[in-house]
């Protein structure tokens, strides 16, 4: 009886040590939402994407003064005979072939290299687009420290070099979770710098980053606990992290396309709804025609959160939204 109080008091004290310790050190909510010290997989050498992805070349920018960003560049797999025994030069003026280059923002945990990551940039390849898959700061080879700012400051960068070497051609920005929030936030700078992104797809995303923080299992067990759930904001608000797709959404005029599962663990499916029925709302009181789609995935299909890819028609989705963008 002894040990059962001795290891009831020991859980009810690291229990109760959690809520003190994120007050005393603000960051560690931050290094939990990012989850980019968590470089999955861990054998896999970036700088070798040819390892896992057939016609990429590997190359780093350098987006602000101390931070290198590693990118990938995937061919369209037209391109793949031409490509050849070419040089990472070749590739850069490839991406002006006219063909759609889209813009890969993945989630937090892990690198370009994932394999749900892997796959979906395989079937957009199949499908005649460019791929241009990037860490952000902080995450797999990449320098410096991740923060909201300094990731869609990367995202950012990555878009004007990239729509620069399309030389006109159009050029899609795709997040996926946590990356649809750094993809609506550089689509909100590039609007008030006067441009409007060609097209934006959101995969599994939230309204507000704080509201899948405050659902995550682990905050569930404290949320009965008087101020939690406003501890939580205020940590975020701490950390400047707000993520606030809604908000973004309000404002933006490019085609959007949502994609959303049904049985998302992570994201629940009605903030893709939400933001869905936000974007209409915005397009009507506009009078805007831009294209707004949502597509969802039933719970019987089994995508969760990461797995999208999955749909074997997801390649013909993606290539009707984007015919839409055509003058």
């Amino acid at each position: 009886m002894a040990h059962m109080k001795t290891a009831v008091s020991f859980l009810l004290l690291v229990y109760v040590s959690v809520p003190v310790l994120l007050y005393l050190f603000p960051w560690v909510l931050g290094h939990a939402v990012f989850s980019h010290l968590l470089r999955f997989p861990y054998f896999v050498d970036l700088d070798r994407p040819q390892d896992v992805l057939n016609h990429t070349c590997n190359f780093y920018l350098g987006t602000e003064e101390g931070v290198s960003v590693g990118v990938w560049h995937t061919l369209p797999v037209s391109q793949w005979e031409a490509a050849a025994g070419k040089t990472l030069d070749w590739y850069h003026e490839s991406l002006g072939d006219g063909r759609p280059v889209i813009i890969y923002l993945h989630g937090n945990v892990g690198t370009r290299a994932m394999s749900h990551r892997v796959n979906l940039v395989k079937i957009l390849s199949a499908a005649g687009h460019h791929v241009l898959s990037l860490d952000y700061r902080g995450f797999g080879d990449s320098t410096g420290e991740p923060s909201e700012a300094g990731l869609t400051s990367d995202a950012l960068y990555l878009y004007h070099w990239a729509k620069a070497q399309s030389q006109g051609g159009p050029v899609c920005i795709w997040g996926h979770s946590l990356g649809s929030g750094v993809g609506t936030n550089a689509a909100v700078k590039i609007q008030e710098q006067g441009s409007v992104i060609d097209a934006l797809i959101l995969e599994a995303p939230y309204t507000r980053v704080g509201e899948v923080v405050i659902n995550h299992p682990l905050a569930k067990m404290y949320r009965f606990l008087p101020g939690f759930e406003s501890l939580l904001w205020m940590l975020l608000d701490k950390n400047n992290i707000i993520f606030d797709n809604k908000e973004n959404l309000k404002s933006l005029s490019c085609p959007l396309l949502i994609l959303h599962s049904e049985d998302d663990r992570v994201v629940p499916y009605h903030m893709g709804q939400k933001l869905f029925q936000v974007s209409l709302e915005a397009r009507r009181e506009s009078s805007s025609d831009v294209p707004v789609d949502m597509i969802s995935y039933g719970t019987g299909r089994g995508f969760s959160h990461s797995n999208i890819y999955l749909d074997p028609h997801l390649s013909t989705v993606v290539q009707t939204f984007l015919e839409k963008l055509k003058p």
